[in-house]
């Protein structure tokens, strides 16, 4: 009798332990369950409220980029515009240096010139020196001996040198006298006028030694001494 009720006892105590074992296990894998589902809250929480603040950092940082990438543009192209502007004031300047240039040239033989009323003689109207002249160049060599011969090579530089003192062009030139200028070693005189008659000139011209015959002084004319 006392056997079976210890036998009972036992039987009761590991049943009643056993379902405490198993509550007690249940328990430890639910407070596991909860701390993974809390930590996971927890780092899923954090990864999204740190991931906006990396978007606003790469965006922030862009944005300086854009901006100077904008900035750069806009430099470029104020760049080109002023490259443009200066392009076209270079080009305007140019224009008007040119023509400036243009006019320089065609005056260029004036710019030192001194003109003066009359002259040695009485049909001389005006008289004009002027430094800025140049001799006129030549292909002759060696020792100089003034030629008037129309066909020589000294003549042709003779009336060169003419030309380019009266601004008269040869096609529209008659000569009336080219000779010896008593009056220096080595210089020659020229009368000349237009085929019209409407210009008359006597023009002094000296031979310089290799760069050929250089005007010195003309005399506006009144008339010419074998002029009809």
């Amino acid at each position: 009798m006392n056997n079976d009720f210890h036998s009972s006892s036992r039987s009761g105590y590991r049943a009643k332990r056993k379902k405490t074992n198993i509550i007690l296990n249940g328990l430890i894998v639910f407070v596991l369950l909860l701390i993974a589902f809390v930590a996971y809250t927890i780092f899923s929480s954090d990864n999204d409220n740190a991931s906006p603040k990396k978007d606003v950092q790469k965006t922030e940082a862009k944005q300086p980029v854009h901006k100077d990438k904008g900035n750069k543009e806009d430099q470029e192209t104020a760049s080109s515009d002023s490259q443009d502007s200066t392009a076209l004031d270079d080009s305007q300047q140019s224009d008007e240096t040119g023509s400036d240039d243009s006019s320089t040239i065609e005056n260029a033989d004036e710019s030192q010139a001194v003109t003066t009323e009359g002259g040695d003689t009485p049909e001389v109207q005006k008289t004009v020196e002027n430094p800025d002249w140049k001799p006129v160049g030549t292909a002759q060599t060696g020792e100089h001996a003034p030629v008037y011969s129309s066909d020589s090579t000294d003549w042709q530089e003779m009336l060169n040198a003419i030309s380019y003192a009266t601004g008269l062009d040869q096609s529209n030139m008659t000569v009336w006298f080219l000779g010896r200028d008593k009056s220096t070693s080595n210089g020659s005189v020229g009368t000349v006028s237009s085929k019209d008659k409407t210009q008359k000139y006597r023009v002094y011209i000296q031979w310089e030694d290799g760069q050929g015959w250089k005007p010195t002084k003309v005399e506006e004319l009144s008339k010419v001494d074998n002029e009809n």
